[in-house]
């Protein structure tokens, strides 16, 4: 009788093969104190200015400050600002610390933070936070550690426009390379970046709230989630935040000394469409979709219940989540009625035929073609075929930002404010003035999301926000899929990491490093270190073949 080996076996095939003499894996590798993360791609661009990666957004948060910053409880408190205050509905005065430099050793003044907001305003610099400011007139120094931010309209949702990274008003307006970001002020200082390899930042020995506990941080792009795993597992990666395999949570926690922390998160995973493509502006053909998806068995077989489905952007964490709104539930038979109803019958009833063919376009990750492939087949249930096309993520995200595509999925992550839904689906937010892709345009929704930015009244916003959930859920330029869950993967002698809901990294500062092998093999002499090391691979290969045997009898 033939077996069919589980992925944990798979593990071990890999880490039977290749990890004999491969340095690759070495602890020795690290750098003394610093602490290496585990991501599987490349931040694109660090400046705070141009950053809308993920990646790029979490790590360019421990280079640079910024006036306010959500707190892990998602609300703002203050970190440049040492006092701010709104004067009125279009004013805000902040007055700034006045012991903070950047990692040049400038003084961070007013001067800088006009500069900063000014380069972003500058539509020559086709930054794509523009549209984010479109409110804001003015921003005047009124001393050297006193700016004015002055709009033009009323608008409520601007607080959170204040967490914008600082830098240096000697940055060039139009950005930098991304390789040499701008210098920031934060707990971290750029060291170095290459592409496809890490990204390596220093402590900031003279930072304003205290040094951090290690000397640096490496983030160690692994495209390969089985790779990540392996690396963690010799002790070459400290610390995974959500790059994870949910297949290989619990061969983590049987074969390794991991703590492993899962929180539930505000990230929003969805299915983007393009709303000018001749089938997909019906919004029965989006409903049908919608029904035809089985959110909840994804999540439970592929994302090993590391996710909650989801309505719409705003998670029940969030203060304006509204949750009586449109749920789509898994409905083949609904999805079937919905295309008929729109015109595209199926042709030839349960036969091969499909109703009409679209492409879905997603990463090579193996976990994000898992999903689309889960999608491929649910869709065809109802007589949709799928062509799945996946792509490195540079490619694949270069397309999101021009249109070009039928369907994709990415994620929205450090939600605060409801004003999110003016960026994602006003029709004045169409690229390049906002990350409306899928061209989706409303006038009913346009008028909401307006009201929505000029009340000051907290049950107003309310209100209003919570229309505009009904009217998006009802509409679907998203197809929701679900809330991420952060999974928080450790080696145990690190200590002091605080999870955000959005996933952030600042917390990264107060870690630190109790001991561990790899710190004790620096110390040690070269041939030494490199005996014990051979040894310890051998005996981890040994254990390894004998959990593979045993899988392979088990049947696992």
């Amino acid at each position: 009788m033939s077996k069919t080996i589980s992925r944990p076996a798979v593990l071990c095939v890999w880490l039977t093969i290749f990890s004999p003499g491969c340095r690759f894996f070495s602890p020795s590798d690290q750098p003394p104190g610093f602490l290496v993360a585990g991501i599987e791609s490349q931040p694109l661009n660090l400046d705070p200015r141009f950053a809308t990666y993920a990646n790029a957004v979490r790590i360019g948060g421990l280079i640079y400050n910024s006036l306010l910053r959500a707190d892990e409880h998602g609300q703002p408190k203050m970190e440049l600002a040492e006092r701010w205050q709104m004067i009125d509905d279009r004013t805000y005065v902040f007055d700034l610390r006045k012991d903070v430099k950047f990692h040049d050793g400038r003084a961070l003044t007013a001067r800088d933070v006009k500069h900063t907001y000014d380069s972003i305003v500058d539509p020559r610099n086709r930054s794509p936070k523009r549209g984010l400011l479109k409110p804001l007139e003015a921003v005047e120094e009124l001393s050297g550690h006193r700016v004015r931010f002055r709009l033009s309209v009323p608008h409520a949702p601007f607080v959170e426009q204040f967490t914008v990274g600082i830098v240096p008003a000697e940055s060039p307006s139009g950005g930098s390379n991304p390789r040499t970001p701008p210098a920031g002020s934060g707990p971290f200082m750029f060291a170095s970046a290459e592409p496809g390899e890490n990204v390596i930042l220093k402590a900031n020995p003279s930072y304003w709230d205290g040094p951090p506990k290690v000397t640096g941080l490496v983030f160690k792009i692994v495209p390969d989630a089985m790779v990540r795993v392996l690396e963690f597992k010799h002790g070459s990666i400290d610390f995974l935040q959500n790059d994870i395999d949910p297949d290989m949570l619990p061969w983590l926690r049987k074969n390794t000394g991991a703590s492993v922390d899962t929180r539930q998160g505000t990230s929003f995973q969805y299915i983007g469409i393009n709303l000018e493509h001749p089938i997909l502006r019906q919004r029965k053909v989006r409903q049908a979709i919608a029904h035809a998806i089985d959110r909840e068995r994804i999540i439970r077989h592929l994302l090993k219940d590391l996710g909650t489905p989801a309505s719409g952007v705003l998670s029940p964490l969030n203060w304006a989540y509204e949750g009586a709104v449109d749920s789509w539930r898994h409905d083949p038979g609904r999805a079937k009625r919905l295309l008929d109803d729109a015109g595209f019958p199926d042709p030839d009833g349960d036969g091969p035929r499909p109703r009409f063919k679209l492409s879905f376009k997603t990463t090579n990750i193996d976990l994000r073609r898992r999903i689309a492939e889960a999608f491929k087949e649910q869709l065809q249930a109802v007589g949709i075929e799928l062509e799945v096309r996946s792509y490195e993520w540079g490619t694949f995200y270069s397309d999101v930002k021009k249109g070009n595509f039928h369907l994709f999925s990415l994620a929205w992550v450090g939600i605060m404010d409801p004003d999110i839904y003016f960026q994602i689906y006003h029709s004045g937010s169409m690229p390049p003035d906002g990350d409306n892709r899928g061209r989706y345009a409303n006038q009913e929704l346009d008028r909401l999301l307006e009201r929505g930015r000029r009340a000051v009244d907290i049950e107003e916003r309310r209100a209003v926000y919570g229309e505009v959930q009904k009217i998006v859920a009802r509409d679907l330029p998203y197809i929701p899929l679900w809330w991420i869950k952060n999974v928080i993967v450790q080696q145990p002698a690190l200590r002091g990491f605080v999870p955000y809901p959005d996933g952030d990294l600042i917390s990264l500062k107060n870690v630190s490093i109790s001991s561990r092998s790899s710190n004790r093999i620096l110390k040690e002499p070269r041939a030494q270190a490199a005996q014990k090391d051979s040894e310890a691979r051998r005996a981890k290969n040994r254990r390894a073949q004998a959990y593979l045997v045993g899988t392979l009898e088990r049947g696992d």
